[in-house]
């Protein structure tokens, strides 16, 4: 049996940005995805994967035949499966070119919905398992910045960019004195990241201009030792961002009231957001309906 695994990721600095080769800071965190694969005589794959509480939530199979994977399921997820497993094989001739079958199993161990990398962490432990380069395997299936592969196979905090013809991956240390009053704090819905892009890609701007500022302060921000100042800087970034995107905050639109920081994280308008503050001060988000809340140091793998 083989066995792979990889980090989820959250995007701190450079949402958006990043797309265009700008410079993001990314988490990986302490949940991740595993693949692990047997073989079985049956000619063929079969694939299987489970919610964090071990519940299914898809099986499907599909048909290896000269080289070639098919399948007869409808459904998005298999579709989207077959297509992934179809690119492997073109960047890799020899993965899955054996006369014996696949049974694959994949287990997630946060909810689906929280957005940390179901899709990247996939990505990911495919590659590896067919011995092809990630980043390649996502441009030609989901595409994206590629920030989310860097940190699927990082165990630090890491600057990114995909600016040039490969990625720039700088794992950093990051100085925060403060990590213990900082937060993410899940807003009950899981954000759409093509609908972000296709409106940055929309509507946006003087996008260069954004992404200079952005640049500047996510460089300052993994410098900083006092949360006032790590504050400041990332409220400059939600500014900027804002404009971009010609959104609301999320903190005007949702949090006006909190005394602390609210940023947003990735694609706007779902998943979690990065606060700072207290422990008392979370009462405020559980009063609000707002109960999923992990602390820094616990996200952070």
């Amino acid at each position: 049996m083989q066995s792979f695994h990889s980090n989820g990721k959250l995007l701190l600095t450079g949402e958006y940005t990043v797309l265009d080769g700008g410079l993001g800071l990314a988490i990986p965190t302490s949940y991740g995805q595993s693949l692990s694969v047997k073989n079985i005589e049956d000619k063929g794959l079969v694939w299987k994967s489970y919610n964090a509480d071990s519940t299914l939530w898809y099986k499907g199979s599909f048909k290896i035949n000269e080289s070639v994977i098919t399948t007869e399921n409808k459904d998005q997820t298999s579709v989207t499966l077959c297509k992934i497993l179809q690119q492997a094989m073109k960047l890799n001739p020899d993965f899955l070119n054996e006369e014996s079958g696949f049974f694959v199993e994949t287990s997630l161990n946060f909810p689906r919905q929280w957005g940390l990398g179901t899709s990247s962490t996939l990505i990911n432990n495919i590659a590896q398992w067919a011995k092809v380069d990630a980043f390649k395997l996502l441009e030609y299936s989901f595409g994206g910045s590629g920030y989310d592969i860097a940190a699927a196979r990082n165990d630090s905090p890491i600057l990114y960019s995909n600016k040039g013809k490969t990625p720039h991956i700088r794992p950093i240390n990051l100085p925060w004195e403060f990590t213990n009053r900082l937060f993410f704090v899940y807003l009950n819905k899981k954000q759409d990241s093509k609908e972000g892009i296709a409106r940055y890609k929309e509507i946006a701007r003087h996008k260069e201009t954004a992404r200079a500022k952005i640049d500047l302060l996510t460089e300052q921000v993994t410098t900083i030792h006092k949360l006032e100042v790590f504050r400041s800087l990332l409220e400059q970034h939600e500014t900027i961002i804002s404009r971009l995107l010609q959104l609301p905050k999320i903190k005007d639109e949702l949090f006006p009231d909190y005394p602390g920081l609210v940023k947003s994280l990735g694609a706007w308008g779902g998943d979690f957001v990065l606060v700072s503050g207290g422990k008392d001060d979370l009462d405020y988000y559980r009063n609000k309906g707002y109960t999923t809340i992990i602390p820094f140091a616990e996200m952070l793998k």
